[in-house]
């Protein structure tokens, strides 16, 4: 049945877009037609029409290999497996026009046929590595509309200033990272930070630039140039990553300069002495020295690593993890010791109320209720983490009035007339008077233990406590557990808050060992005597004071979200999603990458020793060599390629 005239169509279009983004599969395929009708030239004993097609086919899908290798020649003075894999076919057919035996020409054809195909496929899986990583770039829009003077306007992303206003509308892209200064939607960051859920974000929430808005109208202002919004900042790192040879793959590049030279002074070797030796004719040691040039050629060893790395990032990537280079994604497959930053990264770095110690006489709910009802004025992050806590209990809050902050010391207000102080002991005791010793040791106790502490007083009697404390990440207490039941050796927590607070969150986290009331330089000595005892040592942290300490490890990991820009800019690993559960994930794709590369080499040498043995110890033919040299090439790389799949 004929195809309908759409799908021909658009079968088509694919086809020239394939052919378009891979010349070399062009040269390939146009190969590999030549190489077949010389054969069947001379096969029907048309030996001028093949002794011209053949050589055309040489030209068409040597083409390439042979400008590499004679630039690399020239330029640098070395030699490659480009140029080894050409004066093999060459000589191939030299040897087949002396001997008149010219299907010694159809085996340098199919030498430079299977070289040209492994190169189209190799170039073609490059090609899906690339593409999954460069995706990353087409996630923000080309326009954005803007507000100006009441009005919509649409413009170019690279004009929007720090301050404007961005209307987005629902299902439409966030063109860069902005706040929200009106609106309520949920909003959709898998592509950013890998979190599979949308998040629900408000007034003063931030939002990224290539995420998707969900139902809600948004405004939204531009607090940072678009350049520097965050998904730019991964596009940057995962392309310089892609340009960064890890040093596993400068030891090989190195390593294939020598080995060249080497087999082409063998290959000579080999094609001189045996006659003499052995006692072989000349043409059957000209053609067994020409198959050792193509089987002994390291092209799968070459293949053997930057696949599989350029995978494992592109795989990271898709999960919101951010490698900025090969070897970082190695390093972490080896890592034996970790240490963790406390605030902001085993905590959530936001206060969340702990407790309500009335006095008594009070209830906790009433003291709540006065509480909340005047940090509702409040723009401080203990006063918002009170007015949720109240917010979580559906309370109704009394009216509060003449609202006044007091900076470093707390806040003042009126409710029904009387007058309502929450704040520190100093005012307190400054506005109450004398504060019952009971309660100040409990509130020293409370102190001491890593809690803030918030006295609410009315009409000048205390009402009670409330205790304020950072929170830990949900994720952080599994996250210690998994690393343990992983066989990392060591997991200890750095802070430079005090012994009893760190300690009470390790407690928590089933951290044995703490270092804590640090700074930052003491945070490095700790990493560089961990790398002697460990050596490999992974540093997690999000601030200012982890950035010495983050460079200074093995591997520096980064809160994507948390992070302050300089400990991003310094780790080598970045948490788009601040999930502290990622770095498990990012453990086990680095050490599925080292297997993945351990099996690549392993396979890659069997190969070249197995092909080796053959063409001295058996009629090993040149075609046979070369299916066995580039399929070898193509299975290596396509192993590689498994890292893609999530």
């Amino acid at each position: 049945m004929d195809l309908p005239l759409a799908s021909t169509r658009n079968y088509k279009t694919q086809l020239k877009t394939l052919l378009q983004e891979h010349p070399d599969a062009i040269a390939a395929i146009v190969c590999a037609i030549f190489v077949v009708v010389g054969w069947l030239a001379l096969h029907l004993n048309w030996i001028s029409l093949a002794l011209f097609l053949l050589p055309v086919a040489y030209v068409i899908g040597g083409y390439g290999s042979a400008k590499e290798g004679l630039t690399t020649l020239w330029e640098e003075k070395e030699l490659d497996v480009d140029l080894l894999m050409i004066v093999a076919a060459l000589g191939a057919a030299i040897l087949g026009l002396w001997r008149r035996e010219y299907y010694l020409i159809v085996d340098g054809g199919v030498l430079i046929l299977i070289f040209a195909v492994s190169g189209a496929l190799e170039g073609y899986a490059m090609q899906r590595t690339e593409n999954a990583i460069r995706s990353l770039m087409s996630l923000t829009p080309d326009t954005a509309r803007i507000l100006v003077c009441g009005e919509e306007r649409e413009v170019s992303i690279n004009k929007l200033l720090v301050g404007s206003l961005v209307i987005v509308k629902p299902g439409e892209m966030i063109p860069c990272d902005c706040i929200i200064t009106d609106g309520f939607s949920s909003i959709n960051q898998s592509a950013i930070t890998g979190e599979s859920l949308p998040i629900e974000k408000t007034i003063g929430d931030e939002v990224f630039g290539g995420t998707i808005n969900g139902n809600g109208a948004l405004k939204l202002r531009v607090h940072q140039p678009p350049e520097s919004s965050l998904i730019q900042r991964i596009v940057k790192q995962v392309l310089q990553a892609q340009t960064e040879a890890p040093p596993s793959q400068l030891f090989l590049e190195r390593f294939e300069r020598s080995y060249a030279k080497v087999i082409v002074f063998v290959g000579v070797i080999l094609a001189t002495l045996p006659p003499f030796i052995l006692n072989w004719d000349w043409e059957t040691t000209i053609y067994k020295a020409l198959i050792f040039l193509v089987v002994a050629s390291p092209c799968a060893l070459m293949a053997a690593i930057m696949p599989t790395l350029l995978s494992g990032i592109a795989n990271g990537a898709r999960q919101g993890i951010l490698f900025k280079s090969g070897s970082h994604l190695e390093r972490i497959g080896k890592v034996n010791a970790i240490a963790f930053d406390k605030t902001g990264t085993l905590t959530t770095g936001k206060p969340e109320v702990v407790e309500i110690i009335p006095v008594s006489g009070c209830s906790e709910i009433q003291v709540l209720q006065i509480a909340a009802a005047v940090e509702l004025f409040s723009e401080h992050p203990i006063g918002k983490a009170v007015v949720n806590f109240a917010e979580i209990r559906n309370l109704t809050l009394p009216t509060a009035n003449n609202v006044q902050a007091l900076a470093g010391f707390g806040i003042t207000a009126e409710i029904d007339n009387q007058k309502i102080i929450l704040g520190k002991t100093g005012l307190i005791q400054q506005e109450v008077g004398e504060i019952p010793q009971s309660l100040i040791q409990l509130s020293q106790e409370l102190a001491a233990s890593e809690k803030t502490i918030i006295w609410v007083a009315q009409a000048g009697k205390i009402l009670g406590l409330i205790t304020v404390a950072d929170s830990i990440r949900e994720e952080a207490r599994f996250l210690i557990q998994k690393l343990q039941k992983m066989g990392i050796q060591k997991v200890i927590m750095l802070t430079g808050d005090n012994q009893l607070a760190a300690q009470n969150i390790a407690q928590k986290l089933g951290i044995t060992e703490v270092y804590a009331e640090l700074l930052p330089e003491d945070k490095v000595s700790i990493i560089k005597q961990l790398k002697k005892e460990y050596g490999n040592v992974t540093m997690v942290g999000d601030g200012i004071n982890d950035a010495p300490a983050l460079a200074t490890a093995t591997v520096g990991i980064a809160m994507g979200i948390a992070g302050n820009d300089i400990a991003l800019e310094t780790a080598d690993i970045v948490l788009m999603s601040d999930n502290l559960a990622k770095i498990t994930t990012a453990i086990k794709l680095g050490d599925r990458t080292l297997k993945i590369i351990k099996q690549n080499i392993t396979f890659a040498l069997s190969f070249i020793v197995v092909l080796l043995i053959a063409n001295f110890a058996t009629n090993l033919t040149l075609p046979i060599g070369v299916i066995g040299h580039e399929g070898s090439t193509i299975l290596v790389t396509l192993n590689g390629l498994r890292l893609l799949r999530q």
